[in-house]
């Protein structure tokens, strides 16, 4: 069986690609690496976790000898690389902890790829899946493509953008035969709720503030995470190596009008009163180097792979929705112990 390395896995977007390439390709046999940190979850992945073709590691990317050992053992052909620090909050509060996991980490990942394979790279592939915000901010026009200059303007993004620069220079250097993917902001079934849907989502279901940065007018374009997973898919089988493909909704939302579209639709699912949730949205101060917009430019994968959208982000949002009210054990379980005082830390 083809054996494929899925790091953070256990994550919010990690676990739609391992259960998709789980049940999918049953000839691969798919080892899911994980730290199982805050925003790692098992529970993601109950429904596969008996599959005959699934293993799950725990382990962490940053200690070397470990994945060296990791990849000695199992010899990967192919690994996509999901895991990551991902919160821009976390990132201005520390910032080497980005350091240590999107740059440092990944750079393991890359020397072991590149030891195991040992110039053998027939049939082998890294596929590094990365940020939009590696590019910066956008003005009121502008989409970012493929050759968009890289400016990123928080640690998290410049984390990122840095460990962009690595896989590409090991496919220069060393001739590793990589791809790297940029996607917008994602959102969907399973999201640690320190991100914008599923925080509110949460708080309107217990009547709690709803902070929003600023006056709100901060726009990105957003991606349903099963949307994004099939991208990966097609990019990892039929991706041209040494390319870049961006990955977005093909749909921009100013963060205010998201809000008030979520408050619409969680008042009708709860059967509250039209307006409800929309009194506790609260205006907070703003972040430190906030980009203004993002906005993606997906024609490259569309023509080149034929990917687009399936849902339309009002029947994403929804999909969404009903899925954490589905879900409140889940959700519940979540929102205990370290997430709570890091909420009070960040928001209060």
């Amino acid at each position: 069986m083809k054996k494929i390395l899925i790091t953070g896995g256990a994550g919010f977007i990690g676990s739609h690609v391992v259960r998709l390439f789980v049940e999918k390709y049953p000839s691969y046999h798919i080892f899911n690496l994980d730290a199982l940190t805050y925003a790692g979850n098992l529970e993601n992945l109950k429904d596969i976790e008996d599959k005959p073709n699934y293993s799950f590691v725990k382990g962490d990317i940053t200690d070397k000898g470990f994945i060296n050992e990791l990849f000695n053992t199992h010899k990967f052909e192919g690994i996509i690389h999901l895991a990551a620090e991902s919160h821009v909050d976390r990132s201005i509060t520390d910032p080497l902890a980005f350091v240590k996991t999107n740059i440092i980490g990944t750079v393991n990942l890359l020397n072991a790829a590149k030891e195991t394979w040992k110039n053998d790279f027939d049939n082998k592939l890294f596929y590094h899946v990365s940020t939009d915000e590696v590019y910066g901010t956008l003005g009121q026009t502008g989409l970012f493509t493929e050759t968009t200059a890289y400016d990123p303007n928080s640690p998290y993004s410049a984390s990122k953008a840095s460990s962009d620069h690595f896989v590409r220079a090991y496919g220069e250097t060393y001739g590793l035969p990589y791809v790297i993917s940029n996607c917008s902001n994602n959102y969907g079934q399973n999201q640690f709720p320190e991100k914008l849907i599923p925080l509110f989502i949460n708080n309107i279901i217990n009547n709690k503030p709803l902070p929003v940065y600023g006056d709100g007018n901060y726009t990105r374009d957003w991606l349903y995470v099963k949307d994004h997973a099939l991208a990966i898919d097609l990019v990892f089988h039929k991706g041209e190596t040494e390319e870049t493909y961006n990955i977005g909704g093909f749909n921009e939302w100013k963060n205010i009008d998201l809000v008030k579209l979520l408050c619409a639709q969680m008042d009708k699912k709860l059967g509250r009163p039209n307006g409800a949730s929309e009194k506790l949205i609260t205006y907070v101060k703003d972040r430190p180097g906030h980009d203004l917009r993002y906005a993606i430019d997906a024609s490259k994968i569309n023509k080149e792979l034929g990917w687009k959208p399936s849902v339309t982000f009002e029947q994403g949002l929804e999909i969404t929705i009903d899925w954490y009210l589905n879900n409140e054990n889940w959700l519940n379980h979540i929102t205990s112990g370290e997430y709570k005082s890091y909420y009070q830390k960040q928001y209060s």
